[in-house]
């Protein structure tokens, strides 16, 4: 187990869910707190709260939009989100439609709540380091804060 796999499984025990875990180890990884942010990701909850589209998939395009998204009324977003954005839906469609048959919870839990103990956390640590890969092959430090918009 690495230390991201732990530290999932931390966030996991202290309650949090997948979307949760995403943004909190972005915001991590940054050295900043956002507690409203977090919470805001809880609308992405357990499929959007009925068993919907999976929340690493859509808690991990809001993490894409946290290094490149439009932050004020002054800024535009990196243009590059857009195709950042495809890469990961794409990504994450192609890889837990192979395992699982398809990418909502409903499909990847299989309609059997223990399956999110064994599946979740590796979908959220795999999803994780993709979305380091696609920052980083974007100019983005994962580590580090979001470039000022121009």
């Amino acid at each position: 187990m690495n230390d991201d796999s732990l530290r999932i499984m931390e966030l996991a025990m202290q309650g949090f869910h997948c979307s949760h875990i995403l943004v909190l180890l972005a915001l991590e990884a940054q050295g900043k707190q956002n507690p409203e942010l977090v919470r805001a990701m809880s609308g992405l909850v357990a499929g959007m709260g009925c068993g919907k589209t999976c929340g690493v998939l859509t808690g991990g395009c809001c993490v894409l939009g946290l290094y490149a998204g439009k932050g004020t009324a002054q800024g535009a977003p990196d243009e590059r989100l857009a195709g950042m954005l495809q890469r990961f839906v794409e990504w994450f469609e192609v890889e837990y439609t192979r395992r699982y048959g398809g990418i909502q919870c409903a499909d990847i839990l299989a309609d059997d709540a223990r399956n999110q103990i064994t599946r979740c956390p590796s979908i959220v640590q795999e999803s994780l380091q993709e979305l380091q890969r696609i920052l980083e092959e974007s100019g983005y430090d994962f580590a580090g804060d979001a470039p000022s918009p121009c």
